[in-house]
């Protein structure tokens, strides 16, 4: 669910500032220096394997050799295995470092060291020399200076309605805020130059916060041990589930494969258990959006001999703590399975209530949600996994930890995951120590219910706890408004942009419904803006007109070249369009983009390179 898109655009950023004939300038530096280590290594009768290569050369030496020499001059090469290491060189090494490479190989097999600084051989066989031009938009060619790519990732920011405009009320993603001094440690390079796998001796501090952030976590959990390998809350899933696996496997009970999961369950959840190898059984929901407990007693029963599992996220996603919690774990134990929590809403539990109170065995956590990582534009996510003592031996192996027979095999490509986001949690556990955290979940949860109070003569709340409350996040049901005022759930979304605010999540868990999720970072005024909002455009929805070409809902969200063109034909005012409420004077966000079919471009997607006949003339 959340990929890495913030790094992604750190990536499309470093191809726009340096454009096709800078990254041809760097890639050949890279290149150039790696074909003058070749050549160096050749002429000491050092064996090299791979004699077509870009930026990395594999080549046979006794590694308990070289690797004293190597660390004792502050070097780490890759020890592929006892007779062979593998070297790799990026736009950060220079003509000093391939010297001081050369020289630690001879010191480590007896060799006179001699260098020569220039190579002629040619690594790249012609056949794979690219011929093609690449990066042929302007975007690539234009920007060359920090001030024109500073100006230029401004003009982007500005088309985005981000936290640091209003609040985003996106239900079920906790967009809480990322404090300055959570994000500071990252910026420093004893953190970020650090390789994933650096010797453990070289990354104390690195191990004393994550054992840290480890324990912080199975306090909060009331779990025995956790892993923080998994990228995403969906890898955590997965992870999870394989944990679980293992340990049926380990108890000779391979047969159990069912997975039971809520109809009102997150997407990932039926996609985690597939690849998790389990067959998904699906219960229903009551009235009220709990579990349908009489259905996942048959259910349960029906399959007890081989019940792997039940995945169920608490509060449930319709935003509402189940009473029968308890005993809906209980009947999953009775029946041989284990309990799986997914922790998308573990906001409204941190130091209110726990996974092992609940009955849970296993669960994830979303640190880029509940613990404050960022993950606007989709990352980076951390989903660790937190378990209790029986399936502790489980966890995610990595190439660092003891290999336990049954333990889940590494499911990340690092040892620990984006071990650097963890800073950010870590440091936001810390300062707000346990009654800071506990206080940020009632604030979370009752500013949801001070929503929920002040929109609930306009809007239905579709789901609520038996007191009549909701958790941290709530439904409001827009289902009716289609036949009765023609208006649907996107129009109201597209309209709140006109009144400065980011639209809750949409047709999720229910279509035709909003989830809105405030959290505690967002102080009241806020919290009552976004009510007028919402209060506002129920007022609208009942008096606008009928006619498409009329509806303010309908022509929503108004831009600044609609507002200002010449011609405006419709029946209400361009201040009611721009400015439907007095906030808006003094602090307007313009979206630049006006109604568009969203179904309609999910579903064709169209090209955004150059036209044809730019290649034809090329």
């Amino acid at each position: 669910m959340y990929c890495p898109g913030i790094i992604a655009v750190m990536a499309g950023m470093y191809a726009v500032y340096h454009g096709p004939d800078g990254l041809k300038k760097i890639g050949k530096k890279i290149n150039d220096l790696t074909r003058i280590l070749y050549s160096n290594l050749n002429r000491h009768g050092i064996k090299v394997i791979n004699n077509s290569f870009f930026d990395t050369i594999h080549f046979e030496i006794e590694s308990d050799k070289i690797r004293p020499i190597a660390e004792k001059n502050k070097l780490n090469f890759n020890y592929v295995d006892e007779n062979e290491i593998s070297i790799s060189i990026n736009e950060s090494t220079e003509l000093d470092d391939i010297k001081q490479i050369v020289e630690v190989v001879c010191e480590s097999t007896g060799k006179d060291y001699h260098f020569e600084s220039e190579s002629d051989f040619e690594s790249i066989p012609n056949n794979f020399c690219r011929k093609s031009e690449f990066l042929k938009e302007e975007v690539f060619n234009k920007y060359r200076s920090e001030t024109s790519m500073m100006r230029y990732i401004k003009s982007l920011e500005r088309k985005d309605l981000s936290l640091n405009h209003s609040m985003i009320a996106l239900g079920s993603c906790t967009m809480k805020l990322n404090a300055a001094a959570e994000m500071l440690p990252l910026s420093w390079k004893r953190w970020n130059n650090i390789h994933p796998f650096a010797p453990i001796d070289q990354t104390n501090g690195y191990q004393i916060v994550l054992n840290k952030l480890e324990k912080q976590l199975n306090e909060i959990t009331g779990f025995h041990a956790t892993s923080l390998q998994p990228n995403s809350g969906a890898q955590g899933e997965y992870a999870g589930l394989m944990v679980i696996r293992s340990y049926f496997k380990s108890i000779n009970q391979t047969n159990r494969n069912i997975c039971i999961i809520p109809s009102s369950a997150h997407g990932t959840n039926p996609a985690s258990a597939v690849m998790a190898g389990m067959k998904v059984v699906v219960v229903g929901t009551d009235k009220y959006g709990n579990i349908n407990e009489d259905e996942l007693k048959l259910k349960a029963e029906e399959h007890s001999n081989n019940l792997a599992a039940l995945m169920i996220t608490y509060p449930s996603t319709h935003g509402v703590f189940e009473s029968s919690i308890k005993r809906i774990t209980d009947i999953i134990h009775k029946y041989g399975g284990q309990v799986y929590m997914d922790g998308a809403n573990m906001n409204a539990q941190v130091g209110l209530t726990n996974p092992y109170q609940i009955g849970a065995d296993v669960c994830h956590l979303n640190l880029h949600k509940t613990f404050a990582i960022p993950h606007g534009g989709g990352g980076p996510g951390v989903g660790p996994i937190c378990v209790r003592e029986h399936l502790s031996d489980f966890l995610p192996q990595t190439d660092r930890s003891k290999h336990k027979k049954f333990s889940v095999k590494a499911i990340s490509s690092a040892p620990w995951g984006s071990a650097m986001a963890c800073l950010i949690s870590y440091a936001y556990i810390c300062m707000m120590g346990s009654k800071g955290l506990k206080r940020a979940t009632e604030i979370a949860i009752l500013n949801a219910n001070y929503i929920k109070k002040r929109i609930e003569k306009d809007y239905k709340i579709l789901y609520t706890g038996e007191l009549g409350r909701s958790a941290h996040e709530m439904i409001i049901d827009c289902r009716d408004y289609k036949e009765e005022y023609g208006i649907g759930v996107m129009d109201i979304a597209k309209r709140l942009i006109d009144y400065g605010f980011h639209a809750p999540t949409v047709s999720f868990p229910v279509p035709g419904t909003m989830m809105i999720e405030p959290t505690e970072s967002e102080n009241l005024d806020e919290i009552d803006r976004f009510c007028d909002a919402l209060i506002s455009i129920k007022a609208e929805i009942i008096t606008c007109s009928k006619d498409d070409t009329h509806n303010i809902l309908k022509n929503s969200p108004h831009t600044l070249e609609t507002l200002t063109s010449e011609v405006w034909n419709h029946n209400y005012s361009r201040k009611e369009a721009a400015y439907p409420l007095p906030y808006l004077e003094s602090n307007k966000f313009w979206p630049t983009v006006t109604r568009i079919d969203d179904a309609f471009g999910d579903r064709n997607l169209i090209c955004t390179c150059n036209p044809i006949e730019d290649y034809i003339k090329s």
